[in-house]
């Protein structure tokens, strides 16, 4: 399962061309996220340089959705402040595309995400409950919006879940859509949690409880 981060710095839209070519930064190193992690420099290396063996390309992706390609990175490539990316949003190929270089453009979206898997990290020896992101598999940097009022909701229902809670429905399809799954398989499967979540007697939440832990668990999502 793909984690994601968000840069927590704007994508550079004087860099945001007329026939759809895109620059910034998909992960600033430093920088101490709401998880209390921190990626370290030189996290990407291997990734970019095992992908270039490979001839593996670097997906460039609407909101993280797999499904949802929108363009191509081009080049990607660690300096001193971060992954620096540039690529292409193929206008001409994609309605999704065309609709996110007129937002980029407008400046209605302004943010990069990267989706990796996690292969090594520590404890920050200098602060404690920080963890450092020592080395990433990096599969997709995606273009998204700060949408910070959805990301708090997701966030708290991340807390809910740590604590053995139970969300609503819609909080649940909303966290696993976050987690990487699609629309279709999302709604799918919290339809089907929908008597649990709800608390219906016929529901057994405790069994939810327990279901939702071991997915909070194996989705890698920090409480």
């Amino acid at each position: 399962m793909l984690l994601t981060k968000n840069s927590a710095a704007p994508l550079e839209i004087k860099a945001v061309g007329d026939a759809g070519e895109i620059e910034g930064y998909g992960s600033i190193f430093g920088n101490v996220d709401s998880y209390g992690e921190v990626v370290m420099p030189g996290a990407f290396t291997a990734s970019l340089k095992a992908a270039a063996r490979a001839n593996r390309t670097v997906k460039m992706l609407w909101q993280h959705y797999p499904d949802q390609p929108i363009g191509v990175w081009h080049s990607l490539e660690e300096d001193s402040k971060g992954l620096y990316v540039k690529g292409r949003l193929l206008v001409d190929a994609s309605a999704q595309a065309r609709e996110t270089h007129a937002l980029l453009k407008d400046g209605a979206l302004e943010g990069l995400s990267i989706g990796y898997r996690l292969e090594k990290y520590q404890e920050d020896p200098d602060r404690q409950g920080v963890i450092q992101l020592m080395k990433l598999d990096l599969r997709e940097v995606s273009v998204v919006t700060f949408a910070a009022n959805e990301k708090a909701r997701v966030e708290a229902v991340k807390h809910v879940l740590a604590a053995g809670g139970v969300p609503t429905v819609r909080e649940f399809e909303e966290l696993l859509r976050e987690a990487g799954f699609s629309k279709s398989l999302a709604t799918a499967i919290a339809t089907r949690a929908a008597p649990c979540l709800r608390g219906d007697p016929d529901g057994e939440a405790s069994a939810a409880v327990k279901f939702l832990k071991r997915l909070h668990a194996g989705l890698g999502i920090s409480g």
